[in-house]
Order: C-alpha cells, then structure tokens, then sequence
C-alpha cells in the first residue's frame, strides 16, 4: 500500500513508536487521526500541522475507537490504515490481580479485537484496507517477568494472523510488528519498578540486542506496509530465536530457565 494521499490512524501516539508512526506517516504523505491517554498526543499532533489531529482517551474503549473512526472519516475521510499500537507493560509475577490481567487484555489486545470489527467490514466491502498490530519479541518467544505482557502479545500475534488469514484474499493487508528493545518509556517500566522480576526483564531486553530508536522502527513498519509483509522484526536475530524454540522446545525452555537464573543473580 502506498501511504500518500491515506487516512490512518495511529493509537499510543503520544510518544515513542506511536508518535515516531506519525511523523513518518505524514512525511510519506498521509493524514492521521492521533491517540492516546496522554495529552501529550496534543503536542505531537500540533507538531504535524493540518495534516494530523488528536484525540486523547483509553483506545480500548469501544467509544473511543467509535469516536476515533468518526473523527477520521469527519476530518479526513475514510480511513485505510489503522495502527494498533497502544500497549502496557503489566505486572510481574505470580500475584497479578483480576483488574490487571483484565487492563492488559483490554489494551495488548481486545483494542485490537474492537477496531478491526469495526474497520474490515469496511475494507473488504472496499476491497483495500490495512491493519497493524504492535505485538513484541515477547508475543513469539516469552517475556522473563511478566505473564500479563506475555499471554496478551501472543494473543495480540495470533489474532493478527487470523485477520490475515481469513480476510487476506479479500483486499486486507496485515502486519504484525514484534520488536525487542526499542527507546521508549515501556523498556525500562521493569526496571523502574524496582520488582526483581521487572529488573530481570528490563535487562535480558537490553542484554539481547540493539535498543532502536522509535523513528527506526517507524520506518521498517511502513516499509513492511508498502511490500504487505506480515511479520515485522526489527531486530533480525528474533527469527533466529524463533526457530531456535520450535525446533527444540524443551532445550529452550531449560535455556530460558537458566537465563532468568542468571538476570536474577545479578
């Protein structure tokens, strides 16, 4: 898909790959609607100039999502590209309570869930439509710490692939972006935390490879968009790792056991 002269939308906007989506959406000619719970997404928005709005509110609420479509299709006109791109980190732990697992279900991956419902009737009706998912390294292998960002970016790969297998043929394009490091307040949330756990995650990303920067990252994502490849990494040993783990499952795990043995002696 060639970005010049489309709508997008692009959630977690205020900062970091979010925001960095949305410069380089405009550069490349778009118009983007902009959201966050941030008010910085303001700012960003102010940044891009007639080019861009914003609006600030939880993106996995399905009125916002609504409102968002709404402001896109009012503003700019229908919408060809949404980014789902809004995520948290979550607890680590064992002891994660209901309302946790709940707020990373609604944000890592229901917010994806209610867009898509609300976007592929359209596209498919229209024959042209492009959905991205921002998963993570962790949603093909497994976060050390914390299980709520682990089960919920695996959900968040899975239900990407499903929308690009059952709606692939039909004009929508599907990428699912699944980074490691990447200099953005969600890296160092373990650390800062001061939870063992946490710290231990923060460091096996920073110990795995280069941290990129957000404007990096945005690049490779619209790059993959414009050559419709689905699976997005930026850090190209991930593929390796991958097939390190499904070949042996069972040597991974143990390796994985010992790894997190030595972040936590540290």
């Amino acid at each position: 898909m060639d970005i010049d002269g489309k709508v997008a939308i692009v959630t977690g906007a205020g900062a970091g790959i979010g925001a960095a989506l949305g410069r380089a959406l405009v550069g490349g000619g778009a118009r983007v609607v902009l959201a966050d719970l941030s008010p910085t997404v303001q700012d960003v928005a102010e940044e891009l100039g007639d080019s861009a709005v914003a609006v600030t509110g939880d993106v996995a609420d399905p009125g916002v999502i609504d409102e968002l479509i709404g402001v896109a299709d009012d503003r700019f006109g229908d919408v060809h590209l949404y980014f789902a791109n809004a995520g948290v980190i979550g607890a680590s732990g064992l002891e994660v309570t209901e309302q946790q697992w709940d707020h990373s279900f609604e944000v890592n991956t229901r917010a994806h869930i209610r867009a898509a419902q609300r976007l592929v009737p359209r596209w498919v009706e229209a024959g042209s439509g492009y959905f991205v998912s921002t998963a993570s390294a962790a949603g093909l292998l497994t976060q050390i710490g914390s299980a709520t960002y682990t089960v919920t970016k695996h959900a968040a790969v899975a239900y990407a692939e499903w929308l690009s297998i059952t709606f692939g043929d039909q004009g929508v394009g599907v990428s699912c972006l699944c980074p490691m490091g990447v200099e953005t307040a969600i890296l160092y949330a373990g650390r800062d935390s001061g939870d063992r756990l946490g710290m231990a995650a923060t460091n096996a990303v920073l110990s795995a490879g280069d941290v990129l920067t957000p404007d990096t990252v945005a690049q490779e994502v619209l790059e993959a968009v414009a050559a419709q490849r689905f699976l997005i990494l930026p850090h190209a040993q991930v593929l390796e790792m991958m097939r390190q783990k499904t070949s042996d499952h069972e040597r991974w795990l143990r390796g994985m056991r010992r790894y997190q043995a030595s972040l936590l002696a540290d």
